[in-house]
């Protein structure tokens, strides 16, 4: 059989222009609902948000590559995939799992605002690190000779642009805002779901034939990072209501920019790709929504 490493995600140039566009307006609809008064949570509830940060920018890849490094996969694709999974921020339906849970969802709602400015620079530098201090994934970064400020580029239009943009709308058209993220949000991450489903159904038979080597490390990567933010929060003596929260923070990531960034710098290499759908696609709905319906009924 073909090594995961030499395997490529097909995934033409058009279809990818599509990818982003439905990222950038799946950013813009999280954007709506984004308001200035969301970052006042940054000055009433500091160490609920320092610790989230401190979960999901700082230990979550450090974690990640200690993992990397001690398991050491058996293809570096699948390493540098979990790599990219970290370094990306929380998912957008972070905040829906939150409010299931029963957590704080005015703080989910902050560090999603706030992770997704931070991530325009930290999910480039997180990357690129971690990616450059395990050699078998070193080398990979060097074949395809990534160039940071392209990265930085396309986060920065994928990310930063959608929020600046949604949340500019927010402040000068509420009335409008709201109405149009009602219908946009469920919309957008329908139609982003459609594109990654189509491009893996063209793909059904490496995705079968691969999904073994990423099932377990997929999975325990993700029960890795819920319980990461769950300890922390409760080693620095957060609420019960805080501990839920950061758990689905940290677990949810935003694995469609992961995808995104590796169908355009990576050409949909392997193990990477297989490894970041699956998590995104498939399992951290899974986990997230039974964690989630197990702590509303507590």
């Amino acid at each position: 059989m073909q090594e995961l490493d030499d395997v490529k995600i097909n995934f033409d140039s058009n279809g990818l222009w599509v990818l982003n566009i439905a990222l950038a307006v799946v950013m813009f609809g999280v954007a709506l609902g984004i308001s200035l008064n969301d970052f006042k949570i940054l000055f009433k509830q500091p160490k609920a948000v320092l610790v989230g940060v401190l979960s999901q920018f700082i230990l979550l890849p450090f974690i990640t590559f200690c993992v990397v490094y001690i398991v050491k996969p058996p293809q570096p694709s699948i390493a540098l995939g979990m790599m990219m999974v970290a370094a990306c921020p929380g998912g957008n339906i972070s905040n829906f799992m939150t409010h299931l849970a029963k957590g704080n969802t005015a703080l989910s709602i902050s560090l999603t605002a706030f992770a997704t400015f931070a991530a325009i620079f930290m999910t480039p530098f997180n990357f690129q690190f971690y990616g450059n201090l395990y050699p078998p994934t070193a080398q990979i970064l060097k074949n395809v000779a990534l160039n940071p400020f392209d990265l930085i580029q396309l986060v920065l239009m994928i990310l930063g642009v959608p929020l600046i943009l949604g949340m500019l709308l927010r402040y000068y058209k509420e009335r409008w805002a709201i109405k149009l993220s009602k219908l946009l949000k469920p919309l957008s991450i329908v139609i982003f779901a459609a594109i990654v489903i189509i491009a893996f159904s063209k793909n059904i038979d490496v995705f079968n034939a691969y999904i073994h080597h990423v099932l377990i490390l997929g999975i325990g990567h993700n029960i890795l990072a819920i319980l990461l933010g769950f300890l922390l929060a409760k080693a620095f003596k957060l609420s019960f209501v805080d501990q839920k929260t950061l758990a689905i923070e940290t677990g949810i990531q935003n694995s469609g920019l992961g995808l995104l960034l590796i169908f355009s710098f990576f050409n949909g290499l392997g193990g990477m790709a297989i490894l970041a759908a699956f998590w995104g696609g498939i399992w951290h709905i899974i986990s997230g929504l039974l964690l989630a319906t197990y702590w509303s009924k507590k």
